[in-house]
């Protein structure tokens, strides 16, 4: 069961990197420019952060590269400071972060 449940839950953080690139296009004024776009980013920040704080133990020592406790923490800030997020921090996340672990998640969920 645990197995079946990270699989799914891998899977899910991986929608969540999609749909924030699709969102954003990869383009940082359109991010900058539009609440809609922001807002839908932190929505699904927060949604992947959820989903990996039910990974599994066994799962997350698969990539002991990722830091799972920065990613929770993460979670944690878009949560209680929703009003004051800096928003060139989420950019950061964005355009750095999520492709390298998109990337781990595939291959953690494919592996």
């Amino acid at each position: 069961m645990t197995r079946e449940r990270d699989t799914i839950l891998l899977k899910h953080m991986l929608e969540c990197i999609s749909r924030i690139q699709r969102y954003t296009g990869g383009k940082r004024q359109d991010f900058f420019d539009s609440e809609l776009i922001q807002d839908a980013v932190v929505r699904n920040l927060q949604t992947l952060a959820e989903s990996s704080q039910q990974l599994s133990d066994e799962c997350k020592a698969v990539r002991p590269d990722i830091d799972w406790r920065a990613i929770s923490g993460f979670r944690n800030i878009l949560v209680r400071d929703y009003l004051g997020l800096d928003l060139k921090l989420i950019w950061l996340v964005v355009e750095k972060e999520l492709p390298t672990l998109r990337a781990a998640l595939e291959d953690m969920r494919t592996g």
